[in-house]
Parts: structure tokens; C-alpha cells; sequence
């Protein structure tokens, strides 16, 4: 399905991250993976490489939050693979008070949050449509949540230590409107921007809470990153050319 696409992946170490640089290398990608920790993404990278070969991927170490480290990407992708097909907008970055309750957020953290977040996709997307401009196509995928056009449903968290953080729904309702932004902005560019909005994905979440997680849903309950990664496959390809500024939802029924 991507057959010599070059694909640029934020979070690429990440629990979501390997699957999708996993799938896009399955179907024909060259793939760059991109992440802040370096030493998780070298290790990402080689285990890719130990089954892709060598010529197929690289890791590349980035702060979607620093405009010289973002340019830094694009030149190694540049450098590597000739040019660049797309990004997808997966990285995470939060500070060291994320997830905390609602009453013990306080407005700095909050900020700060959207900032690291909703302001790293900004960053990353600008710096890659100014690139894809240049050379006269491109493709962006962002990683929403179902959590970003749905009202959280607290009762499933009850009896856990966790929550829904308000910081994250505030985030990736962000990231939905800044998709269908950038794909209005960019008419006529031959740029689409489209997103993903995964429901949850199992982690070792406690058994209680993904039993009550289960209960919206329709057969399978909370999802595996590999779950996620058919819709990727699809918005990074030729088949979805004209579908540009839209949501897919991957959520087992979560949202009905």
C-alpha cells in the first residue's frame, strides 16, 4: 500500500509508535523514527532494521517541541531518503505532573501541558508543510482520542487510582480542530491532513478498569496498538487521495 513512501513518525518508540513504523515498513514505507529518547529509539531502530534491513529505516532523535531539532529531522530525512512523504503526529509529551486529578491541576501545569502537547503538533506541522510545500505534495496524519469529541465517562475509572486527565481531552480536541484547520489553510496545496481517534489502548490498566471500559464497547474492549494501525495504513496511501480533513475513529463502538 506505500510502496517507496517515506514516512516520518513522532513517538515512533512509543507503544503506538513501533507499531505503526512495524506496519508502514510491512507495506512497502521507508520509515524514519522519530522519538525523544534516544536510547529507546536506537533500540526501536535496530530491532526494525534486524528485520527490514538497513536500508529501510533510521532513527532520529527529535523535540517536537524545539524548532532547530525539528529542522534537524527534515534534513536527516532528507539526507537518508531523498524526501519525505508524510508525517504522523503521534509523540506524546507531557510534564511530570500530567494525569493528575482535576482539582489538583493547577493553571501552570495545565498550560504547560497544551503547550508541550497541542503546540508540538503545531511546531512539527509547520516545519513540515513549509517542506512538503517546497517539493509539492505531502501528507499529515494526527493521533487524537475519542476523548477529544466525547465527554469523558468517569464512571469507568471508579475504584482505580486513575482518571481522565482534563489536560489531554482539552489537548486532543485540539488536535481534531487544528487538523480540520490545516487542511481548509492548505486547499490547492496537494497537503492533506487527516486524523486518527484510537479509543483505549491496553497498557496494564488494572482488570476492574478495563472491564468497565468493556462495557461500551462491542466485542473487543480496550484495543492493541496493532489495532490501530490498519486506519494509518489507509490515510498514509493512495486509496484514501481524496478523503482530507477528517477523523477516523478506531474505538470498538466506545463512542456510540
Amino acid at each position: 500500500m506505500l510502496e517507496d513512501k517515506v514516512i516520518v513518525i513522532t513517538g515512533g518508540a512509543g507503544l503506538l509508535g513501533r507499531s505503526f513504523c512495524r506496519a508502514v515498513l510491512e507495506n512497502g514505507a521507508r520509515c524514519v523514527v522519530a522519538d525523544v529518547d534516544a536510547a529507546r529509539g536506537a533500540q526501536a531502530a535496530t530491532e526494525l532494521t534486524g528485520t527490514f534491513g538497513a536500508d529501510r529505516s533510521v532513527f532520529c532523535r527529535v523535540d517536537i517541541n524545539d524548532a532547530s531539532s525539528v529542522d534537524s529531522l527534515l534534513e536527516a530525512a532528507r539526507q537518508r531518503f531523498g524526501r519525505i512523504d508524510a508525517l504522523v503526529n503521534n509523540a506524546y509529551p507531557r510534564n511530570r505532573n500530567f494525569g493528575r486529578r482535576f482539582e489538583e491541576v493547577t493553571r501552570a501545569d495545565f498550560c504547560d501541558n497544551l503547550s508541550l502537547h497541542l503546540g508540538g503538533y503545531f511546531l512539527a506541522s509547520q516545519k513540515f508543510i513549509a517542506r512538503f510545500r517546497a517539493q509539492g505534495h505531502g501528507n499529515i496524519v494526527n493521533l487524537a482520542s475519542v476523548y477529544g469529541f466525547l465527554a469523558p465517562r468517569f464512571e469507568i475509572y471508579r475504584g482505580t487510582t486513575m482518571t481522565m486527565p482534563v489536560e489531554y481531552a482539552v489537548i486532543k480536541a485540539g488536535v481534531l480542530q487544528l487538523t480540520k484547520y490545516l487542511a481548509r489553510y492548505l486547499a490547492g496545496d496537494n497537503i492533506r491532513v487527516n486524523a486518527i481517534s484510537p479509543g483505549g489502548i491496553a497498557d496494564d490498566q488494572p482488570d476492574a478498569f478495563r472491564d468497565a471500559y468493556r462495557a461500551f464497547c462491542l466485542e473487543k474492549g480496550m484495543l492493541d496498538a496493532g489495532d490501530v494501525s490498519g486506519a494509518l495504513l489507509f490515510l498514509l496511501s493512495d486509496l484514501s487521495r481524496f478523503l482530507n480533513g477528517q477523523n477516523l475513529v478506531v474505538d470498538d463502538g466506545f463512542s456510540l
